[in-house]
């Protein structure tokens, strides 16, 4: 798997957006294993913009960080106790913009296939993980529509347990899982009913 992984980020061109919007980065981390996982976080509930949702591991960038990649590394050892010395990047994936007008650019990184995660209970509720094979059957609960500037998207939505994982995690998401997985799901055209 991770060479082929390696192959497919290696001839990937992900699109940059040219918008002077705060930045941040988020790590999206494959569990190198046979039969591989996403590792997703839920937000704590506080006050925040995205309190108790379902998202990557990251945050905003600050000044000591040296570029995004370092942003997404950093906060992801905050946040759930992984060191960047267990990640191993492959990738970038497209940057996309919040809701709430912050820039985010994704990378894509392979981490051990267990790990003793530990949520910082300051922002994240819990650290949980769903199989890669789950995704690609696109078993969606439901589809949104999100506008921005011209572009119009159509979302799933994906229930797992107790997550909803939609938005801007879900658009991550699916970028990752067509890219490293051929997953084909196409965000740009309503589903097809029945």
């Amino acid at each position: 798997m991770k060479q082929d992984l390696l192959q497919r980020f290696n001839k990937y061109r992900p699109r940059a957006l040219p918008l002077a919007y705060p930045r941040a980065s988020v790590l999206v981390p494959i569990t190198n294993a046979c039969d591989p996982e996403i590792v997703l976080t839920r937000r704590a509930a506080r006050n925040g913009p995205h309190s108790g949702q379902v998202a990557f591991p990251g945050g905003m960038a600050n000044e000591e960080d040296e570029g995004p990649e370092a942003t997404a590394l950093r906060e992801t050892h905050e946040e759930i106790g992984l060191p960047p010395g267990r990640v191993e990047l492959l990738g970038e994936l497209s940057q996309v913009v919040s809701r709430h007008g912050i820039l985010v650019t994704p990378y894509v990184g392979l981490v051990p296939e267990t790990y003793p995660y530990r949520a910082e209970p300051g922002e994240v509720e819990t650290v949980f993980q769903v199989p890669v094979r789950w995704f690609l059957d696109d078993q969606r609960s439901r589809t949104d529509e999100i506008s921005f500037h011209d572009w119009r998207l159509y979302v799933p939505c994906y229930r797992w347990q107790e997550h909803d994982i939609w938005g801007l995690s879900a658009i991550i998401l699916v970028e990752c899982l067509n890219m490293a997985f051929d997953a084909a799901i196409d965000i740009t055209k309503p589903p097809r009913e029945g």
